[in-house]
């Protein structure tokens, strides 16, 4: 099975507000960066669709780390989140429906063709890789 590894990242200009996505995506000795941008979002909306852009990519089964700064993304998975919110029909542990539901819904099925393991990664700090995706996200913003 491919290794890959992902880096991704998500802003927003104002929250809501326009907003950036940026990701890494690293496979042996290749890279490819993609990016994109969304004229009124919030950040949770951007952290999501960097890592779903990201494996949208991904032709074949793979097994993938995911390096990303924001604890909503991470924790969905990690501390699992998700699937809780899928058994309790998209309600949060207080019963209120959870936000942004059709990305969740998306990443998770995507999430299940592959072998994934979420890494958190402390932003804005000396990660190279971070910082790339922070830059691709913000610069994704100025195209708007």
């Amino acid at each position: 099975m491919k290794k890959v590894t992902i880096y991704t990242d998500g802003a927003c200009s104002g929250n809501p507000g326009p907003g950036g996505w940026g990701a890494i995506l690293m496979y042996n000795d290749t890279s490819k960066e993609i990016s994109g941008a969304n004229k009124d979002t919030t950040n949770n909306i951007m952290e999501i669709t960097a890592v779903l852009e990201s494996l949208k990519l991904l032709k074949e089964e793979c097994e993938v780390k995911i390096y990303s700064d924001s604890a909503y993304v991470v924790n969905a998975f990690n501390q699992g989140w998700i699937h809780n919110w899928r058994k309790n029909n998209w309600k949060t542990a207080n019963k209120s429906p959870v936000k942004n539901q059709e990305l969740w819904e998306e990443l998770y099925s995507l999430t299940q063709k592959h072998k994934v393991e979420f890494i958190k990664v402390k932003g804005h700090s000396d990660n190279e890789y971070n910082n790339r995706c922070d830059f691709l996200a913000t610069s994704a913003i100025k195209t708007l």
